[in-house]
């Protein structure tokens, strides 16, 4: 049985770098780890074939821009004959601090517009996501501006590190389960207070259920 793993992002060398691609960063590192080889495809859509971890996956990036994502989702999913609990989207998301994850399966669409064409193409099926953050602009920039932009210098090690673990996210899923993956990677300590405050709902980063 296939999994159906599909990593959002905007295709060509121009958005490579940026807070939106962070989707297209975790499967090339799933296909990198377990040396599998992307190719084109009949559809709008890249893909590598092969094991990991004795499983068999399907990784997508998609072609078109990110808009029109479920395009490839459906295609894909067509033709390998998955049921949606076997298909995996990971994206990016403002409303996670950059480095956190989150996994879930269903739920809206967050304003997302590449989950938003996954979510309309799949219906009324639902599918997995894993929710990669890259937090919102500490600037005016609009949202648009900001997730296409490229991570500060200070900030790449973190969202490098962030599209390693999502990777191992995918792997944990896929040999354990939804909720074992879910148990090990969305607790979210928050930062130590500083010494000269009090400490106030520390423990979860509340909001895990919005979006």
């Amino acid at each position: 049985m296939f999994f159906l793993i599909i990593g959002l992002g905007n295709p060509g060398e121009a958005y490579r770098k940026h807070r939106h691609n962070v989707g297209f960063w975790a499967v090339e590192r799933l296909a990198q780890a377990s040396r599998l080889s992307w190719t084109e495809s009949d559809g709008p859509m890249l893909q590598a074939q092969g094991r990991i971890d004795g499983q068999q996956v399907f990784l997508v990036k998609p072609r078109t821009f990110m808009n029109l994502s479920g395009q490839a989702v459906v295609h894909a999913q067509a033709e390998l004959g998955l049921e949606a609990n076997r298909i995996i989207v990971l994206h990016d998301d403002l409303d996670l601090a950059l480095g956190r994850l989150q996994v879930r399966f269903g739920g809206g669409d967050g304003g997302h517009r590449g989950v938003r064409s996954v979510v309309t193409e799949l219906a009324p099926e639902d599918f997995s996501r894993i929710r990669m953050g890259v937090g919102r602009s500490t600037t005016d920039a609009e949202t648009v501006d900001h997730v296409l932009s490229a991570f500060a210098d200070k900030e790449l090690a973190e969202a490098e590190a962030m599209a390693m673990q999502a990777a191992e996210a995918v792997r944990v899923w896929m040999r354990e389960g939804l909720t074992i993956a879910m148990n090990r990677f969305n607790p979210w300590k928050m930062p130590k207070p500083n010494v000269d405050e009090p400490l106030i709902n520390a423990g979860n980063e509340p909001g895990d259920e919005a979006n």
